[in-house]
C-alpha cells in the first residue's frame, strides 16, 4: 500500500497546482488465477462450494428468521410438514438457448431470431441440494426475478402432487461493511470510464483526448484545472479496443491485417500515457479486450503497453476489480455479469440488477451456467464477503445511479457507467461523500 507518487504541476495564474493524493490498496487477489491447475475438472466443484459457503451462512442468520421451524433436506420433505430447506435455486426456461437447438435450427430454412432475453410465461424454479431437487411452487418466489446459481433459505411444505409451496424466502442480504469515512472534510475525485472502443467506427478519437486534456489538467480555466487537480484516480472498466469484424477468423493474417490489429492497443497506450503521467489509472479487460474470455479477466499484459507500464501509477487490473482510496471500498466490473443477468431475468433498470447481486452475496450468480467462468474446485470468488461502499458496473446503455441502504446501515452508492464511444460520458465520483456527476465530451461540452 503506497500513496499514488504524482505531483501534477498545472500552471495558472496563481502559480503551480499540486495534484491531491490518495492511498490505495489493492484487492484483487481472490480474482487472480495463479496456483489453481485445470486438470479437466467440471463445474460441479464450484457450484459445491458456493452452496456450503452460503448455506453455513444462512444458517446463522436461521434463528432470528425462523426460529420455530426445523431445517430439512429436499430428501427429507414430508407431505404437509412446514419446514425451512437451503439450496441452490435452478431455474428451467423454454426460450434458453440450447447448442443442439442451435445446430438443428442452423440445418432448417427457418429464419434464426435472436431474443435480448429468454424469460417465457411458462418458466418455473427449482431448489437443489445434495439430497435432490424439488419444484418449487407459489407467489412468493417469481421466477422472472430469480436466476439459476443463487443460494436461498425458503420456508414452506410439500404438496400432494411432490412440488414445495414457498411461502417465505430469506436472502443473504448485504454482507458487514467497514465504516465510511467521510470525514476527510476534502473533496477527492475518482473518475470512471467504460467503453472506448478505441479503432472503432463509432469511436471519435477527438472526444476520448479532449476527456485526457481536461482530467490532466491542460484543458479549462483556473476553476476546471482546481478541480482537475482533485481527480486522484482514473478506473478504465473495460473495452477500450475494438478490432473490425471478421479480422480475427482463425486464418493467419498478411502483414497490412497485422498492422491492422495493433493499432487500436498503440492509440489506447498512446493516452493512457498521457493520464498515467499525471494521475493513477487502473485498467480493466472487457469482452472485447485482447484477454481471456471466462470471468474472472486476468489483467491486460503489460508489454501491450509500453510507454504507460513504464510509470508506477499505471496498473493492469482484473475484472472483477475491487480496491480502497483512502479506506473507501470499491467493487465493480466491466458489464458481463449484469449483461447476462438482464438476458436471463428481469428488472425495473440496471441498478436493479446491481442491487440484487449485492442482496444475494454474489456479483455472478449465473456463472458458469451461461457466463463462462474458470472451474474453479475449492473457492467461489464471486461471493461478496464484505460490502463495498461503490458498486459500479461498465458499458451500459446509459448512466444511472443510485444509494442503496442496508439493514445494517450500509451505505452503498451503485453506479452504472455508460459506454464512451457512444455517449462521450464519464463518470466522477466524490470520495467525500459518495456524490456522483458525469463528465460529458460530444458536441456540447460540460460538466
Amino acid at each position: 500500500m503506497a500513496a499514488a507518487p504524482m505531483p501534477m504541476e498545472v500552471d495558472s495564474g496563481n502559480g503551480v497546482l499540486h495534484r491531491k493524493q490518495s492511498i490505495y490498496k489493492s484487492l484483487d487477489e481472490s480474482f487472480e488465477i495463479q496456483k489453481e491447475m485445470y486438470r479437466g475438472q467440471q463445474y460441479s466443484q464450484i457450484y459445491f462450494a458456493r452452496l456450503h459457503l452460503m448455506r453455513t451462512l444462512l444458517y446463522s442468520l436461521l434463528p432470528t428468521w425462523k426460529p420455530h421451524l426445523p431445517v430439512c433436506t429436499v430428501l427429507g420433505l414430508e407431505e404437509g410438514k412446514e419446514c425451512i430447506i437451503v439450496g441452490t435455486i435452478y431455474k428451467h426456461m423454454k426460450l434458453k438457448p440450447s447448442i443442439l437447438d442451435e445446430y438443428s435450427k442452423e440445418r432448417s430454412a427457418s429464419p434464426l431470431v435472436q431474443p435480448h432475453n429468454f424469460i417465457n410465461s411458462d418458466d418455473y424454479l427449482v431448489l437443489e441440494d445434495e439430497s435432490g431437487r424439488v419444484k418449487l411452487r407459489g407467489t412468493v418466489l417469481l421466477p422472472s426475478v430469480y436466476v439459476t446459481g443463487i443460494v436461498v433459505a425458503l420456508q414452506g411444505k410439500e404438496t400432494g402432487a411432490g412440488d414445495f409451496m414457498v411461502e417465505d424466502i430469506l436472502e443473504a442480504g448485504l454482507p458487514h461493511q467497514t465504516e465510511l469515512p467521510l470525514n476527510s472534510g476534502e473533496d477527492k475525485y475518482v473518475v470512471l470510464v467504460s467503453g472506448l472502443s478505441v479503432g472503432s467506427s463509432s469511436a471519435n478519437p477527438l472526444h476520448f483526448q479532449l476527456f485526457v486534456d481536461h482530467i490532466t489538467g491542460h484543458l479549462g480555466d483556473e476553476k476546471e484545472q482546481g478541480i482537475a487537480a482533485q481527480i486522484v484516480q482514473v478506473i478504465i472498466a473495460g473495452n477500450s479496443v475494438e478490432y473490425p469484424r471478421g479480422l480475427l477468423n482463425g486464418q493467419n493474417l498478411g502483414s497490412k491485417d497485422q498492422s491492422r490489429l495493433s493499432e487500436p492497443i498503440k492509440e489506447l497506450d498512446i493516452l493512457l500515457t498521457q493520464i498515467a503521467s499525471g494521475i493513477p489509472v487502473d485498467i480493466m479487460p472487457g469482452t472485447t479486450d485482447p484477454a481471456n474470455f471466462s470471468m474472472p479477466q486476468q489483467p491486460l499484459h503489460r508489454c501491450l503497453f509500453p510507454g504507460s507500464s513504464a510509470y508506477n501509477t499505471f496498473r493492469s487490473c482484473t475484472n472483477p476489480h475491487s480496491f480502497e482510496l483512502d479506506n473507501v471500498r470499491f467493487l465493480g466490473t466491466s458489464g458481463q455479469n449484469i449483461d447476462d443477468l438482464a438476458k436471463y431475468s428481469d428488472a425495473k433498470d440496471k441498478l436493479g440488477f446491481l442491487e440484487r447481486t449485492l442482496r444475494w452475496r454474489h456479483i455472478a450468480p449465473t456463472a458458469p451456467n451461461t457466463l463462462g467462468c474458470y472451474p474453479f474446485t475449492d473457492r467461489d470468488p464471486f461471493f461478496v464477503e464484505i460490502c463495498p461502499h461503490v458498486y459500479f458496473v461498465g458499458n451500459q446503455d446509459k448512466y444511472e445511479t443510485s444509494l442503496i441502504k442496508g439493514s445494517d446501515g450500509q451505505l452503498v452508492r451503485l453506479i452504472c457507467i455508460p459506454r464512451f464511444a457512444e455517449t462521450g460520458t464519464a463518470v466522477v465520483l466524490n470520495l467525500r461523500n459518495l456524490e456522483c456527476h458525469t463528465l460529458s465530451f460530444g458536441t456540447q461540452l460540460g460538466l
